[in-house]
């Protein structure tokens, strides 16, 4: 009996929990390069949660797309942060409900008490504060993998 591979797993939607800045380092690489309208952005201050519908670039499936010379893909995923106590935005006009961003990083920010600031940096140089009691992160896929419209990888220059 030989050990099973990843590369014959099937491909299973991904549903993710970050409790701490190591845990938020993973989800923040997985949604490098999503995209998403304002209007796409959901705050409830009731239930205290900030969730964004992303359009993800599927960054743990480009290496084998590569090797078997087939389409990249994109998934519509969930981004839930929970225990909000206030979102505050820089350089994104939340009226234009049609503007498309494009999600860089997730950057957490912890003050003495546990609470913090969990930063959305957006390409352009928009960001969105995320003012929250803990850190509380929640990445889910929530449809089946589609060719990215593209068809290429996201690319960045170097610096």
């Amino acid at each position: 009996m030989t050990d099973a591979r990843f590369a014959d797993a099937d491909p299973a939607p991904l549903a993710l929990l970050a409790g701490d800045a190591e845990d938020l380092t993973v989800i923040s690489a997985l949604v490098q390069d999503a995209v998403l309208q304002v209007s796409d952005v959901s705050y409830d201050s009731r239930h205290r949660q900030l969730a964004l519908l992303l359009n993800r670039f599927r960054w743990e499936d480009a290496e084998q797309a590569r090797r078997e010379d087939r389409p990249y893909e994109r998934v519509r995923a969930v981004l839930l942060i929970s225990d909000v106590q206030k979102v505050q935005s820089d350089g994104i006009d939340r009226r234009a409900t049609d503007l498309v961003l494009e999600l860089l990083a997730l950057q957490w920010q912890p003050s003495d008490d546990g609470a913090g600031r969990l930063l959305l940096d957006f390409a352009g140089d928009g960001t969105l504060a995320v003012h929250a009691e803990c850190l509380n992160v929640e990445l889910r896929d929530v449809t089946r993998p589609y060719i990215a419209p593209s068809r290429k990888q996201p690319q960045h220059p170097e610096t």
